[in-house]
């Protein structure tokens, strides 16, 4: 397994996740979010929108990387996601990281430059034991609090950040749209009530280490860390 190097190391982290209100931030214009989410567009057309994030530290949840290689690591939970976005990937030239392991994959990866940490609670390895639930103070493993986004803060803490700011964690519609980009091939909102429960141990573990955590999604269902606007954020 792989071992985070502290690269940010009281620094700040902006974790970009699929909600529908990031490219609103922004001033993306409705009709091109629509012409993304239906796939007529790439998620790169987003990125000249974003100029404030290109020089900031960002972790992308699943397909964030899309946006531009200005985002620094692609980190996903789900191998049936990877499988469809695999030949992307290959090409795509910054870090790679999955907590997605099992014997079966952890050659694959390995051959296609993925970093491996292992995920702490559901299906983690064998003999260790699992924290479902909050941050993992272990720098090899994530807690996966039943979603690629809420197990990346753990990999900000890993990197050595101070701060992390929330971007597109909705946990909700809107608008009739669960993703900011094109969805998974679901024809179901994503299980966000299952989503949510990971939240209120992560608030407790950050407070006990010692970093903040903003919600720079502003209608956002996680209620347990202060709410802040793009633009204080920036400032």
């Amino acid at each position: 397994m792989w071992q985070p190097p502290r690269m940010w190391e009281g620094g700040t982290c902006f974790i970009i996740g699929g909600g529908p209100s990031f490219p609103r931030q922004f001033g993306v214009p409705q009709e091109t979010i629509a012409r993304v989410v239906s796939g007529e567009l790439p998620p790169s057309a987003y990125s000249s929108f974003m100029a404030a994030l290109h020089d900031k530290h960002i972790i992308g949840v699943n397909n964030a990387y899309q946006i531009g290689t200005w985002i620094d690591c692609v980190f996903f939970g789900d191998h049936a996601w990877y499988l469809v976005h695999r030949k992307a990937l290959s090409q795509w030239p910054n870090l790679k990281i999955t907590c997605s392991r099992n014997d079966n994959h952890s050659k694959e990866y390995e051959r296609e430059g993925v970093k491996v940490l292992s995920r702490q609670g559901g299906r983690g390895i064998k003999g260790l034991p699992s924290k479902l639930f909050g941050i993992s103070t272990d720098p090899r493993r994530v807690a996966w609090n039943h979603n690629s986004g809420a197990a990346a803060i753990s990999l900000a803490v890993h990197f050595g950040v101070a701060r992390i700011i929330l971007l597109g964690f909705d946990m909700s519609m809107m608008a009739g749209f669960s993703h900011w980009h094109k969805g998974h091939g679901r024809t179901k909102p994503p299980p966000f009530e299952r989503h949510l429960r990971g939240f209120s141990a992560i608030a407790e573990d950050a407070h006990k280490l010692g970093i903040e955590i903003l919600n720079a999604s502003p209608e956002s269902a996680i209620a347990v860390f202060p709410k802040v606007t793009l633009a204080e954020v920036l400032q």
